[in-house]
């Protein structure tokens, strides 16, 4: 095994991994280069009627906030529910009101003053063309955090509700929430389906919420989800990786000729298979 030197520009909540989850080699020296923090910080909480307007608001953000929007985070009116009754100390920014989706859109840039003007100019516009039915614009550090607390809440109050069946999923951006809606019809009023994440990334997480675990409710919900999301171009792992219990589950995502590529790089690398061993590739190629 040789030894592996890797050089990290290291930015908030970046990792380093090494050939998918640490399967195909070992980091035995890290350098980090830590750029200086950018001063200018802008956050906004904004509620969307519908689903068609969070893409459209997606992008036109990209189009005139550039290379200053940092997040553009999605939740539907489910997972506000379920933050607001499942959460202490959270409440909703925003008027009462019935709003059926909530962005959180985050700049980072080296200008207060410009950036701010400009997220502030882009939220008007949006709001003049339909886009944003409702918004509001953190004026400090706490309020942002505040904002920050009910997207990442989320899970933590899932947890709470019950049990939950949760799916990590890459899907193009128009088909996202294609998904949790045929979810609700498929199961009914048996489960309630929750989906928010990473709109800007693609990234959805798909969650179904029961009172406790329900092999029957599972039975509909796979393989039915990873089905669909291989029919629409899709992965059925995103920013979490395979892991352990979707090794099996790979084919939803990657070809049989891909597959057996992969675990032919990993026996030339790891003939012992000790690197992480279960994970990612099914166990029937790698035993």
């Amino acid at each position: 095994m040789h030894e592996v030197i890797v050089s990290v520009l290291c930015y908030p909540c970046n990792y380093v991994g090494l050939g998918s989850e640490g399967s195909l080699g070992i980091i035995s020296k890290v350098s980090i280069l830590t750029p200086p923090k950018l001063s200018s910080v802008n956050l906004a909480f904004l509620a969307c009627k519908d689903y068609v307007s969070c893409q459209n608001l997606l992008l036109e953000a990209k189009r005139k906030l550039g290379n200053i929007l940092s997040a553009f985070e999605f939740l539907d009116s489910h997972s506000m529910d379920l933050v607001l009754n499942h959460s202490e100390g959270v409440r909703n920014p925003l008027p009462p009101s019935m709003h059926n989706f909530y962005v959180l859109i985050e700049t980072t840039g080296s200008d207060q003053s410009y950036d701010k003007e400009k997220l502030e100019a882009f939220l008007l516009r949006s709001m003049e063309v339909g886009l944003i039915s409702d918004g509001v614009l953190a004026q400090d550090i706490n309020q942002a955090f505040s904002f920050w607390r009910i997207r990442e809440g989320v899970p933590e109050a899932l947890m709470k509700a019950g049990a939950v069946y949760k799916y990590d999923l890459s899907l193009p951006i128009e088909k996202m929430y294609d998904l949790v809606e045929e979810m609700r019809m498929r199961l009914g009023p048996a489960a309630k389906v929750v989906g928010y994440g990473h709109l800007g990334d693609g990234n959805l997480h798909l969650n179904i919420s029961l009172p406790e675990y329900d092999d029957t409710v599972l039975g509909q919900v796979e393989p039915f989800v990873y089905e669909w999301t291989s029919k629409h171009r899709g992965s059925i792992s995103a920013e979490h990786g395979l892991g352990l219990m979707k090794a099996n589950k790979i084919h939803y995502s990657k070809s049989t000729e891909s597959v057996h590529l992969m675990v032919s790089i990993k026996k030339l690398l790891d003939p012992n298979g000790i690197l992480n061993p279960y994970k990612v590739l099914p166990s029937s190629l790698t035993s």
